[in-house]
């Protein structure tokens, strides 16, 4: 990591209509997991706003009507859809892939669930934290891989958080068979996960135009927080959804990182490396950009699946 960190006119108090100001996505296609509510469909609005085609790719296609009855009606576009998609449930990330058609623009893998108070496990016998945020995440990527390197220059976003700091992936045991279970260290491990995905996936994906960028959307109160007993951020630290939005459509969507790819940002700009966890938890834990971690973590889902 001993590039110029990347920087861009956006930051903290930038929402997701303000960084896709001006940017043209006709003819362009989006999935956004979890796009129905949060930060997700802050996303979706901001990228259907701009031209883009979106399917938002939910475990209840019906209860997004609502959502996206709203969406169009704010955005003005009629191309914006739902689709099944049960992250834990690899079954469903096949048949989702298996009925997509056509290329893929932009993949915004923004669902997650966090803090689950119990050890749950996905069908497969997963952690359902890291099943949740990360394998099925890693899984719908690669099943849609042909659909992206066939955009031509598609851009696949990793939403993480700043929880990388608060845990490395656990290789001898990440669903928790020996270790004891902490709701905050699956959840640290899985979001350590998505930036290790976005490393290799960045360097295995280069030659087919595909770039991959992880991100920490900030504090924002979302459905995210039901276990956690809500926001616990100071104030002055909180963001808005469509603010926590806005480091989702720049690394989708954004001239500003055109070819940028394997990197981490928050508030709009490359996030500073760091060796020790900082008081105000911005920044990137080194393990969570490191090569060696990133490809033992590629081979470690290739074999999940």
């Amino acid at each position: 990591m001993n590039h110029t960190l990347i920087t861009t006119p956006f930051g903290f108090t930038s929402a997701a209509a303000d960084v896709l100001a001006g940017v043209d996505l006709t003819g362009r296609r989006a999935i956004v997991t979890g796009g129905a509510s949060g930060i997700g469909l802050e996303t979706a609005r901001a990228l259907a706003a701009a031209g883009a085609e979106v399917t938002l790719a939910v475990r209840r296609p019906e209860a997004a009507g609502s959502a996206i009855a709203e969406l169009k009606a704010s955005t003005g576009s009629t191309a914006i859809y739902a689709a099944f998609l049960d992250l834990a449930r690899l079954e469903t990330v096949t048949d989702f892939v298996d009925r997509w058609r056509g290329p893929v623009d932009m993949l915004i893998n923004n669902a997650g669930i966090m803090a689950l108070p119990e050890l749950e496990r996905s069908p497969q016998g997963c952690e359902l934290q890291f099943a949740t945020n990360f394998v099925g995440h890693f899984a719908l990527a690669l099943g849609l891989h042909e659909a992206l390197k066939s955009a031509g220059d598609a851009r696949v976003v990793s939403v993480s958080s700043s929880a990388n700091l608060m845990g490395p992936m656990q290789f001898d045991d990440p669903h928790f068979r020996f270790l004891t279970y902490d709701p905050y260290l699956a959840y640290a491990q899985s979001k350590t996960a998505a930036i290790l995905f976005a490393v290799e996936a960045g360097r295995r994906w280069a030659a087919d135009g595909i770039c991959v960028n992880a991100l920490n959307p900030g504090a924002i109160a979302t459905n995210l927080q039901r276990h956690t007993g809500g926001l616990r951020a100071p104030v002055a630290l909180r963001k808005s959804p469509p603010q926590g939005a806005a480091t989702s459509v720049l690394l989708a969507a954004s001239p500003h990182v055109a070819g940028v790819s394997g990197r981490y940002f928050e508030d709009c700009s490359e996030a500073s490396v760091l060796d020790a966890r900082s008081a105000d938890f911005r920044g990137v834990a080194r393990y969570a950009l490191d090569a060696e971690n990133a490809a033992r973590l590629w081979d470690l889902a290739s074999d999940l699946l």
